[in-house]
């Protein structure tokens, strides 16, 4: 009886998800025999609605290098994964079922934290489930990196290299809003690697007044500009005290719909200095993986394929301090990896003159 290993992507796409489908597939069909693998069309939703088809060792070929996913993706919310809306349909039976169907023997489930809490669900629903862990927001619990980080902070930092020279042609204040609505680890990396001069992030709330000071000091010293990387999720410590949607409201009834808005403007009105906005937006989501995320994607799939052979499921694949190993999906679903105050990344980059606005 054949092996059927079902693979499905979730969430935001990202570099090294076809890496990672690559190295689950060429590793299970060297280790097992009789392999078939189901490809599942656009995440959940397709595992929802029945959408799969069984791929062909050829599928695999060539995708070593190519961004994105062959199998499509969509975002499910998890909140909503019990819910049964006014399709009723009822979405948990619906992917039990259509496990069934396909008559797969595992599932591996690739993406992050809401990706994680629907297959952790799952896992607890009796399905075979193993994990693997992509975002380039580097914040899933128990994994030292995820894959697609490395190659969206390739992206930004080149974003930011390339904003130095029209910044000092100008004697401008390019503020430049990267990806990372809850976590700062991209921006973080970014603006150490892009030499930026201040850096803003959501777990580290910020005083607008120093940050303004920061520039004003390097105008003083004779530096005609700056270069602020901001996370997209980055807050002032006033409005650290507001729900989110309170966050929202109020920045927009000063006329902002972002923080890099916000912040420009109380620079430039604050300091003088001429500021501008540069938003990298989805480019830090394109393009091939970098070649540490090709092999990190691929010690994963091959990891992945070595439990399916042992018949170990309800984990996820993680790396610790170098070592391919994983972890329970319970034990670390719904839980985020924030950047701690004491980050020594975050020493480092003070120790280099850096500001956090804090």
């Amino acid at each position: 009886m054949a092996k059927r290993i079902g693979i499905l992507t979730s969430g935001g796409d990202c570099p090294g998800l076809n890496a990672v489908i690559r190295g689950v597939a060429k590793a299970a069909y060297e280790l097992m025999d009789d392999v078939e693998i189901i490809g599942i069309q656009d995440g959940y939703r397709g595992l929802i609605h029945g959408e799969y088809r069984v791929m062909k060792q050829s599928d695999f070929s060539g995708i070593l290098t190519l961004g994105g996913t062959i199998l499509g993706t969509s975002r499910q919310p998890f909140k909503q994964m019990r819910v049964i809306g006014e399709d009723n349909i009822d979405k948990v039976k619906n992917m039990k079922e259509n496990y069934q169907k396909m008559k797969l023997d595992c599932l591996l489930i690739l993406g992050g934290n809401g990706t994680h809490k629907t297959a952790a669900l799952l896992a607890e629903e009796g399905l075979n489930v193993i994990g693997l862990p992509k975002t380039i927001d580097n914040d899933l619990y128990g994994t030292d990196v995820t894959f697609g980080f490395h190659s969206a902070l390739n992206i930004a930092t080149e974003a930011l290299d390339l904003l130095h020279t029209t910044a000092a042609s100008h004697g401008r204040v390019m503020v430049v809003e990267l990806m990372g609505n809850k976590t700062g680890w991209l921006t973080l990396h970014a603006g150490i690697a892009g030499g930026a001069d201040i850096i803003l992030l959501p777990e580290l709330p910020y005083d607008p007044k120093k940050v303004a000071a920061a520039v004003k000091r390097r105008a003083e010293s004779g530096k005609a500009f700056s270069i602020i990387a901001v996370a997209e999720g980055a807050m002032t410590m006033d409005e650290a005290k507001l729900k989110r949607k309170e966050r929202l409201r109020q920045r927009t009834e000063q006329g902002f719909h972002t923080v890099s808005e916000q912040i420009a403007a109380y620079v430039e009105s604050h300091t003088g200095c001429e500021t501008r906005v540069v938003v990298p937006g989805h480019l830090q989501r394109g393009g091939a993986p970098s070649a540490y995320d090709r092999v990190l994607s691929t010690r994963f799939g091959a990891y992945a394929a070595r439990l399916i052979q042992a018949k170990k499921f309800g984990v996820t694949v993680a790396l610790k301090g170098n070592v391919v190993t994983e972890n329970k999906l319970s034990d670390i679903a719904g839980k985020a990896k924030l950047v701690p105050k004491d980050d020594q990344m975050v020493q480092v980059a003070k120790d280099m003159g850096i500001s956090f606005g804090d």
